[in-house]
């Protein structure tokens, strides 16, 4: 690829003040609540949220919402040992080979822990470890292989992976699951960079399955973002290289909409860009990400009215196209940040575009 431009040239569409799109999940006076992710169930209208009272480190809070994310229960019960996660939650869906369907919840820093449900989210393990080994926003992604194993993603900068404490260059891995979710192989290092701190990895499979994208953030703040590609389903990977300014973010994540276009959810942290800091969405296609181009739109979720805290983002797809986005953030200037939503189609925005 080309070197890449620090800003972008595609459209901007804002939605930030659209508040019919909007949807509060949790908001508490003088409580942060921040870093969720999300999951969607078969039926396309259970969906759970979780995300910790604190900024990554802090009691696990739950919720679920029966109608694809339009309402959210209270906070759920969970076990006691909740209280003690150390980083931001992730939850995931997995399937093993019988068909048993789980959810999971990783929860990093050192040991990695993990919480299991096998009964939809109505019952929960406590965390616990899942080998001798920690990272950081740990799992940042995690994807079934074409074999029915899982992968998932995380990062260290030699401070927790085993619990050493000293910093050095960030290093990506991935952990490997061949019975549903239930184990996990030791960590192996999958990419990392002489000069830039690559970090907190999300994927995304090419429409054809046969390339893993994993786009990363870059924490020196000297670069941009980074992607690196697979065709070997994870076992090796392309040098990574820099993305479009469009594309400079952290915390990736991508879904297809119903069109094929991709759209991928993350906290703006392109150098030259009218809305760095806030919670933005790319939109654009597979091969605008693998040849690296620009795209076809950003788009402006939500202003963040606090410096770049903001925005670990999740993403759902409902069986009509329409996309939950979700996360946290200083949505209301003075007040400690809350959980939101924001519902759109990718059709919404090419009206939006046109008008």
């Amino acid at each position: 690829m080309a070197q890449q431009p620090r800003g972008y040239s595609i459209p901007l569409i804002d939605l930030n003040d659209e508040t019919q799109r909007q949807v509060t999940v949790d908001r508490e006076p003088g409580q942060y609540l921040g870093h969720p992710t999300t999951v969607l169930l078969e039926d396309g209208r259970t969906m759970y949220c979780v995300y910790p009272k604190a900024h990554g480190r802090g009691a696990l809070v739950l919720k679920r919402s029966d109608d694809a994310g339009l309402t959210w229960s209270e906070r759920l019960p969970v076990p006691e040992n909740w209280a003690s996660s150390l980083e931001v939650p992730t939850i995931y869906r997995v399937i093993d080979a019988q068909g048993v369907r789980r959810l999971i919840i990783f929860s990093g820093l050192y040991p990695v822990r993990m919480a299991v449900s096998e009964d939809d989210g109505v019952t929960w393990t406590p965390l616990e470890p899942i080998g001798d080994f920690g990272g950081v926003v740990a799992m940042a992604d995690c994807m079934r292989l074409k074999d029915g194993r899982y992968m998932a993603t995380f990062h260290d900068d030699g401070r927790f992976l085993h619990n050493e404490g000293e910093r050095r260059n960030a290093i990506v891995y991935r952990i490997l699951s061949e019975d549903g979710g239930l184990t996990w192989s030791d960590p192996e290092p999958l990419v990392t960079h002489p000069e830039a701190f690559l970090c907190e990895p999300g994927l995304v499979r090419s429409p054809d399955g046969d390339t893993i994208a994993m786009l990363m953030r870059e924490n020196s703040r000297q670069l941009n973002s980074f992607v690196s590609f697979s065709t070997d389903e994870g076992d090796t990977w392309s040098e990574p290289v820099e993305l479009p300014g469009a594309l400079t973010g952290d915390r990736h994540q991508g879904v297809y909409a119903p069109d094929g276009r991709l759209v991928i959810s993350v906290r703006d942290m392109c150098h030259d860009s009218p809305t760095w800091g806030d919670w933005v969405a790319w939109v654009g296609t597979w091969e605008d990400l693998a040849e690296g181009r620009e795209g076809q739109y950003r788009v402006r979720l939500k202003d963040n009215t606090r410096g770049a805290d903001c925005a670990y983002p999740a993403l759902e797809v409902l069986p009509d196209g329409t996309i939950v986005a979700t996360t946290y953030g200083h949505w209301t200037e003075g007040e400690e940040p809350w959980i939101l939503s924001v519902r759109f189609t990718v059709d919404e925005l090419d009206e939006s575009a046109r008008a």
